[in-house]
Formats: C-alpha cells, sequence, structure tokens
C-alpha cells in the first residue's frame, strides 16, 4: 500500500495571530501536515488564553484552539524583536496576522519589508473588515462579523429577536476560508516558482456573507428580505424541530416531494399526499403552519423510541438533537475515531475532534495540544544559531 505524505507537509507557517479566527486557520493547515510555529508575547497575554473553557490552572480552549504547534515567545515591536522575527521569515512559507489594519506598519513591518526579508512569504492577514474601506481600521469579534454578514438576522424566532450561536461562529468560518486561503495561495507559488510572494486580504465579515449565497438574489429579484424564522426553514416544509412526548427534541427535513409521502404514510397522514396544499415544496411553505402543526401533534403523543423506529423504516431524514455528550456516545464516531486524543503534557491527554478531512493512505498522525507560552524557545531559537546565553540574555531583556 502507498503511504501518503501529509497534504501540507514541508509548508511553513509562522502564527503571529491572536485568539481564534487566524489561529485556527493556522491550526487546520498544522492538521494536514504543515509545520506550524505560534509566536506569542513573552507575557502569554493573548486572550484566548483566559477565555472559556478554563480551570484555574490550564488555559483548555488554548490547548484545543492551537494543537499541533511549536510555541515561541518573541517581542515584534522591540528593535531586536523586529531584527529576529525577520531572520526567522526567510525560512517562513506562509505568515499568519489578524492584528487591526496597519498595526504591523507601525511597527515597522510593513509588506515591502516582510517581503524584503522574504521575497517569497504568503501573507494572510485576517481582519474583521479587510485592508481597505472605511471600516478597515475597526476592531472586531466573532459576534459582530456574524451580526454585519447576515447571519445573526437568520437565527431566532419572532419573539425572541435574532441571537447568536453559544460559540464564535463568525471566527471559525474566518478561519475556515484562512485555511482554504493559505492551501491555494501555497498550489498557486508551487505552480509558477517564479512568482514572488504576495499578501492575502482576508475580512472575517465578508467569509461569513460568503455562506449566505440566495439571500442577494432573494432580495433583488424577489423582493423577500429573509429573516429568523425560529427552526422552521423558510426555503423548504416540511423542516423544522419538534418534541416528542418523552421531552426530546428532534429535528427533521422532508422536502423532496417523495420523502414527503413516505413521512405521510409513517406518522398516519396517508391524505396529505393528495391535499393540493402539501403537494409541491411551494405549496407546503405556503401552508407550513398546518402541517407542522399536524407533524408536531404526532412527535408529542410518541415517544422517541417509537419515532427512531417509525422514521429510520420509512427512510426519513432526521436526528434527535446532540449534546456534546451524544457525540461522543455515537457509534458512528466512534467507528471513524471521530474523536481523537491530543498528547497533553498537564493532562495527558484531551479529547478533540479529528483531523477533517480524510485523505486515504495517509495515517493520522499524533497531535499536541496548544503549547505552552514559550515552551520552545530554546531549541527554536537555536536553530537560528543563537546561544543558551544569547537566549538567557533575550528572555531577561523581555523579547522573548
Amino acid at each position: 500500500m502507498i503511504s501518503r505524505p501529509p497534504l501540507l507537509q514541508d509548508v511553513r507557517i509562522l502564527d503571529l495571530s491572536t485568539v481564534i479566527a487566524a489561529p485556527f486557520a493556522a491550526t487546520l493547515c498544522a492538521d494536514l501536515g504543515a509545520t506550524v510555529t505560534k509566536i506569542e508575547l513573552p507575557d502569554g497575554s493573548d486572550a484566548l488564553r483566559g477565555l472559556a473553557p478554563t480551570t484555574p490552572e490550564y488555559a483548555l480552549y488554548w490547548k484545543a484552539v492551537n494543537r499541533g504547534k511549536t510555541g515561541i515567545t518573541l517581542d515584534v515591536r522591540t528593535a531586536k524583536g523586529k531584527e529576529l522575527f525577520l531572520k526567522i521569515l526567510k525560512n517562513t512559507d506562509v505568515l499568519v496576522e489578524n492584528f487591526r489594519t496597519g498595526t504591523m506598519d507601525r511597527w515597522g513591518l510593513d509588506l515591502k519589508t516582510l517581503l524584503e526579508a522574504n521575497p517569497k512569504l504568503l501573507v494572510l492577514r485576517l481582519t474583521g473588515f479587510g485592508q481597505t474601506g472605511p471600516y478597515a481600521a475597526r476592531p472586531g469579534f466573532a459576534r459582530i462579523f456574524e451580526a454585519m454578514s447576515g447571519l445573526t438576522n437568520l437565527i431566532g424566532t419572532p419573539t425572541s429577536g435574532p441571537q447568536h450561536p453559544n460559540l464564535p461562529i463568525g471566527d471559525l468560518v474566518a478561519g475556515l476560508f484562512g485555511a482554504l486561503s493559505i492551501s491555494a495561495a501555497i498550489a498557486s507559488i508551487r505552480r509558477d516558482p517564479s512568482q514572488s510572494g504576495f499578501e492575502i486580504d482576508l475580512s472575517a465579515t465578508e467569509a461569513v456573507f460568503r455562506l449566505l449565497d440566495p439571500l442577494a438574489v432573494e432580495y433583488e429579484v424577489l423582493g423577500v428580505n429573509r429573516t429568523h424564522k425560529g427552526n422552521r426553514a423558510s426555503y423548504t416544509a416540511p423542516s423544522n424541530m419538534y418534541q416528542t412526548k418523552d421531552g426530546l427534541w428532534v429535528t427533521l427535513v422532508a422536502s423532496s416531494d417523495a420523502i414527503f409521502k413516505r413521512l405521510c404514510t409513517a406518522i398516519g397522514k396517508s391524505e396529505w399526499v393528495d391535499d393540493p396544499r402539501f403537494s409541491s415544496n411551494p405549496n407546503r411553505c405556503i401552508n407550513v403552519v398546518e402541517l407542522d402543526t399536524g407533524i408536531a401533534n404526532w412527535f408529542a403523543h410518541n415517544r422517541y423510541l417509537e419515532i427512531e423506529k417509525l422514521l429510520n423504516e420509512a427512510g426519513i431524514p432526521y436526528t434527535k438533537v446532540y449534546d456534546i455528550k451524544d457525540v461522543l456516545d455515537d457509534p458512528q464516531v466512534k467507528a471513524r475515531n471521530g474523536i481523537i486524543r491530543l498528547v497533553d503534557t498537564d493532562l495527558g491527554s484531551i479529547p478533540a475532534p479529528c483531523v477533517v478531512p480524510r485523505v486515504s493512505d495517509i495515517k493520522m498522525a499524533t497531535i499536541k495540544s496548544g503549547p505552552k507560552t514559550g515552551e520552545d524557545n530554546s531549541s527554536f531559537y537555536k536553530t537560528l544559531g543563537l546561544s543558551d546565553q544569547e537566549i538567557n540574555t533575550l528572555e531577561k531583556d523581555g523579547i522573548i
């Protein structure tokens, strides 16, 4: 059997970014085999170290988000720090940063200076709104990106108003686009090695908006301004969440005519098959209140195990709404080793989602959790030719 190398093997990434979005982009690349070096300030003041979940001793979110990285410290704002940083860049393929637009320029690390240090360098700049435009210098967090992209307006009920998910989805979406951007840039420069390095301008708000494909044309052509509808979808029916007799929540989608007919039989509503109100998806969307009321009533009079049996037999797409315990216990997750163990020097190991995607003949490597502040300083800086004494002096002076 052929053993393939990791997809991003030999790609060297320097992660100068903070919190979640850009670090997540670099971590996804590390999952696929890139060598990622995480740079922190010497005081370990990255806000992610204080973001829940934490224990009194350990930053658990940090351990998960920055998995698979080497950890060093360096204050690039100082003269000596800048000198070391530019030296590190000479052996770097991709620099990842997420400071407000213009910040690195003020530190004397503008794009021209970075490319002089390494003419082949790819620079991913992940900001809230991009490098240009009237909002370029604004600060931003996940909930800002979610709200300004239009995503938040799709979540919630007519009575609750718009709502945010209890997870920084905006950061994670931006991170996904960041990893895609890095991979595409690497492919481009390896296809044509004669080209010089360049800047990748990634706006987190634009990344989230990119997910909302139909909204702009729906508004322009149909005059529809899509908004929050609770768990009911405005574009297909039936598609909602229903509560069982024993109090569990089930999400169900039966939008195609064929699936809908099978659902009607399964829940004892065969008369709906020939009802003109429900004869097509557009008609079902118009008459969704009557449809949902009937389905909700059936769920309310049946226990989950009975529902599970009937819907499985009928081939209806559905699932109980999982909490994290359900995810960890699920047989599909277990069969595919969907939860891996990250090696951790404090806790022995911690659970985390598996590497995505899977590629045939690439063995899944053991991954280490996010590094402690500066834990690899000595070994890393020795590769730059620094002696133990020089490294100790840099630490004493607060440079590393």
